[in-house]
């Protein structure tokens, strides 16, 4: 489904904290004795996933790739997992408002859009921002005035090479679109440092060579296994096979890959999470 961008009603409200004078990451324990430094390092400028949001006692996991990053300039953006947002914030010490702000319309499995709705609602009014800081791990909660809370942490950028992708969506000339149905968490691959690829098409495993070379991908021909599949598998198999075409371009943001064909084909996928 074409994506879109419109105006929302929702305002999406996202919390930062200013530095103490004299604190720093690392520094500020707690006293509760559990090890858990407690500190107010600013959230602008960090890569948040969300881990889970808490509605009424009733705990959901987040979909791969949901994050918030929110800017020194004043905005907010991220993806719900499904669809990407962007919105005006308000900082005023620990509580930060949000204004009106922009996302994308893309069909999503009824599980995400269950969760993204969640997000919505939770995301309104005034939140309150607590940060936890243990080494180089950081989390992030946001406690509404009802009292719900959206846990996020901070993570590592994921490399090219190493890195299970999974994939998690595709485009065409620009236009985003959800996976077939039937194939989420179906197709991954994981570039090797000795110019190879390899992983699952959705239906067939397959192998092959892709010389990297700055913000390029060049794909040999790939080899498959020959099984035939019905439906969503089969539509995704060759999406994909079209997007690895010889010279590709990729780009990747923190833990997010987007990889396109010269003809415009092309998909995104995610990492697994760091922790």
């Amino acid at each position: 489904m074409p994506v879109s961008v419109l105006a929302v009603l929702t305002a999406f409200t996202l919390a930062a904290c200013g530095t103490e004078p004299g604190s720093g990451a690392g520094s500020g324990d707690s006293g509760d004795g559990s090890g858990t430094v407690r500190t107010e390092p600013a959230v602008t400028g960090v890569h948040w996933t969300v881990s889970s949001l808490t509605v009424g006692g009733r705990r959901t996991t987040a979909p791969a790739g949901a994050h918030v990053e929110i800017g020194p300039e004043g905005k907010a953006t991220g993806s719900l997992g499904c669809n990407r947002f962007t919105a005006d914030v308000r900082v005023d010490g620990s509580a930060v408002t949000v204004g009106q702000g922009t996302t994308t319309e893309m069909a999503c499995a009824d599980d995400v859009q269950e969760f993204e709705d969640a997000m919505g609602r939770a995301f309104r009014g005034t939140l309150e921002a607590a940060v936890a800081v243990r080494g180089d791990a950081r989390t992030l909660t946001l406690t509404t005035a009802q009292g719900d809370t959206i846990a996020l942490h901070s993570e590592r950028p994921a490399p090219l090479t190493g890195t299970a992708w999974k994939v998690s969506g595709l485009h065409s000339g620009g236009v985003a679109s959800s996976l077939p149905d039937g194939t989420k968490d179906a197709a991954r691959l994981t570039f090797g440092k000795d110019g190879t690829v390899e992983g699952n098409l959705g239906c067939n495993s397959f192998h092959g060579k892709a010389a990297v070379s700055g913000s390029t991908v060049t794909f040999g021909p790939l080899a498959s296994t020959r099984k035939m599949c019905p439906g969503g598998p089969m539509e995704l198999e060759r999406a994909l096979l079209d997007a690895m075409k010889g010279r590709t371009t990729y780009t990747i943001a923190h833990r997010t890959l987007s990889l396109t064909a010269e003809g415009g084909e092309g998909f995104d996928a995610t990492a697994p999470s760091a922790r």
